[in-house]
């Protein structure tokens, strides 16, 4: 306590030391502190009085009003107010220095005004104050001061815990292990608090106890949701570490149905001690259900391929690419070149990496695919070990209006980049595809198509001739949750603007994955691979875009077709109803990775498939839409339109 008396009063002197500024008394509300507490001041000299004079039968009315010699007592208070800075917290925020300072303004008034008593006594033999009075005056005036800051913050106090209940949102926390445990406790500590825990949900009933932490359980016998309306409860905190993908999904899809809104916690290992753990709970997202177990990936086989070596990504500044610099960036390359030919995304990359690894060697490179001479001169300039092409044009509908765009960034643009990785002797090539390149049926798909051709077919030129020691795989996978122009984001802007959203057909289905897990996925296939390989994923259940859309609308806490609106406007150009990811004719091998798996698909001729590629290339330079999707139609027999213009071409091919 001594020690802590201390403190405070070195706090207090260092605080009386600081210039008085009377604008600042201003600034807030702080000359209505100090009027404030003149007032009690005042109260406490009258009540000084009436007990004084009580005590000496002074009955007279007006004899309890203040002399002008006792208002000199209130002045020298209020200059020791102003010199302790009294004025200067918020009265709902006092603390143990605001009392120490009250006292020591209390205490240098009383020695203060008992100087000049006396003072004034030995000059002129006469009293200024009755000592009582001052004395009784300086208990008074304190215990009214302090007293009056406890009421004010206790009000204070009462009025936030109020509104607080009021914000507050009811929820139980789905299980009753340590994690969940931890996670309330964490939560009904906190203050200020979002969340009201009522209780905790028991899914298997193996927990005897009847309360944890005084709230009580509540065994899973129904639905969620009819566990949370019988309890009252807005929301379910998903914080049981033994929930399964299967059961979280159940849960979700079910909470989801009737309005109730669902947040993930983080495991008590994973929280960030340096932010509250409300910020950290968060809504279920898209991506955490969908209805696919998380593909585990071999990282020491990945750090082999990457550690130590020099690294290049081609659109790295894209969704994709820009993920897989990341990715690439923890494994501690021994340089990192980020090339793209759009600025501003490449400087937000470039920025983000200076950020996140302050310590890497890397180069963010301005320069476009499609000019074979700036691209020789990047490799000429780095010499890379290792090459990830994601760059490419990938907008169905926009390909089909500009397929010469297509050509030269797909297809001559994968080519320039591959040809020079053989040429500068790159270790690998990993060209990042699409399965809308298995029975292709826009000019995009069709463009990637080719672009696998012409890399599988140097590949086998390569091993033929023995002139190379450059692998070159091809990764192939569905759409990307969170991609740049993918479904996701479109439906979330749809939202934000009141709907509605959408979708091209009721019937139309996709496969989905993260973003993250796409990227991890390219890495490992590239790593894993021997060269010529093209390495599809295990994608799960796919998905109807209907379904999708509706679990959007209810994630972001709106009802379908009732607040947000679900409109289907018919597929777009080039749009089929399913993607696959193997043509029919294609067969697969496994890998040490049950989720990859190799595609056998036919090899083709490398000298043929060049020949046709420089053709292509001529007739998109100068020729007219039809021609260059018929030249790719012939490169490409199994490419037939859909929804599209160029459906008639179809007829042509024999």
């Amino acid at each position: 306590m001594f020690r802590k008396l201390k403190q405070a009063l070195f706090q207090v002197l260092e605080s009386s030391r600081k210039k008085i500024d009377f604008k600042n008394i201003s600034y807030l509300p702080r000359w209505a502190i100090l009027c404030f507490d003149s007032t009690i001041l005042l109260i406490a000299l009258i009540v000084t009085k009436i007990i004084i004079g009580n005590l000496q039968n002074k009955n007279l009315y007006f004899s309890y009003f203040p002399s002008s010699q006792e208002l000199i007592v209130i002045i020298v208070n209020v200059l020791f107010f102003i010199f302790f800075r009294t004025y200067a917290g918020l009265i709902r925020h006092s603390t143990f220095i605001d009392a120490v300072k009250f006292f020591l303004a209390s205490a240098a008034t009383l020695i203060t005004t008992l100087g000049i008593h006396y003072v004034y006594f030995l000059i002129t033999k006469r009293s200024v104050f009755l000592v009582p009075e001052i004395l009784v005056y300086a208990i008074i005036s304190f215990c009214g001061l302090f007293l009056f800051r406890i009421l004010v913050k206790y009000v204070f106090e009462a009025y936030v815990s109020y509104q607080e209940e009021e914000d507050q949102l009811n929820v139980l926390v789905f299980g009753t292990d340590e994690n969940a445990i931890a996670i309330a406790s964490a939560l009904k500590s906190e203050k200020p608090s979002r969340y009201k825990v009522l209780g905790f949900i028991d899914k298997a009933g193996k927990n005897k106890s009847k309360e944890i932490l005084g709230l009580p359980i509540v065994h899973l016998h129904r639905k969620a949701a009819v566990t949370l309306r019988a309890n009252s409860a807005q929301a379910i905190i998903l914080a049981d570490s033994s929930l399964t993908k299967e059961e979280s999904i159940a849960i979700v899809d079910n909470c989801l149905e009737y309005n109730f809104k669902v947040f993930r916690a983080p495991l008590i290992s994973d929280i960030e001690t340096n932010k509250s753990l409300s910020t950290q709970i968060e809504k279920i997202q898209i991506e955490d259900i969908l209805e696919r177990d998380p593909i585990k990936l071999d990282n020491k086989l990945v750090a082999k391929e990457i550690y130590n070596k020099c690294i290049l990504v081609t659109g790295g500044a894209g969704s994709i690419g820009s993920e897989i610099v990341r990715q690439v960036a923890n494994y501690k390359p021994k340089k990192l070149l980020i090339l793209d030919n759009a600025e501003t995304p490449l400087y937000k990359i470039q920025h983000e990496i200076n950020q996140n690894f302050p310590n890497l060697d890397f180069e963010a490179v301005i320069s476009d695919v499609r000019n074979r001479d700036t691209i020789d001169a990047v490799f000429q300039m780095y010499n890379p070990d290792v090459v990830y092409h994601a760059a490419a044009y990938k907008h169905v509908p926009l390909m089909e209006k500009h397929p010469s765009q297509a050509v030269f960034a797909n297809v001559i643009g994968s080519k320039n980049v591959a040809d020079m990785a053989h040429k500068y002797s790159a270790e690998k090539f990993v060209m990042v595809s699409t399965d809308k390149a298995v029975n292709p049926s826009n000019v995009m798909g069709a463009s990637k198509r080719i672009a696998e051709i012409y890399i599988q077919a140097l590949q086998g030129k390569l091993k033929a001739d023995s002139k190379s020691t450059t692998q070159y795989v091809t990764t192939r996978f569905g759409n990307v949750l969170g991609s740049n122009g993918s479904v996701v984001p479109l439906f979330k802007k749809q939202i934000e603007e009141g709907g509605p959203l959408t979708i091209t057909h009721p019937d139309i289905i996709r496969y989905f994955m993260t973003i993250p897990e796409a990227c991890q996925l390219v890495i490992e296939a590239g790593a894993m691979g021997n060269g010529g390989e093209v390495f599809i994923f295990d994608m799960g259940e796919a998905v109807k875009i209907i379904d999708l859309a509706k679990k959007i609308i209810r994630l972001a806490g709106f009802t379908p077709y009732k607040e947000i609106d679900i409109k289907v406007i018919g597929l777009r150009p080039g749009e089929k109803l399913y993607e696959e990811l193997l043509n029919d004719k294609s067969e697969t091998l496994p890998t040490y990775n049950e989720k990859i798996m190799i595609a056998k698909i036919k090899s083709h001729d490398y000298e043929f498939v060049n020949n046709l590629i420089l053709d292509l290339a001529a007739i998109a330079e100068d020729g007219s839409k039809n021609e260059i999707v018929l030249k790719m139609k012939d490169i490409v027999p199994e490419f037939l339109s859909m929804n599209s213009d160029f459906e008639r071409l179809d007829k042509k091919i024999v």
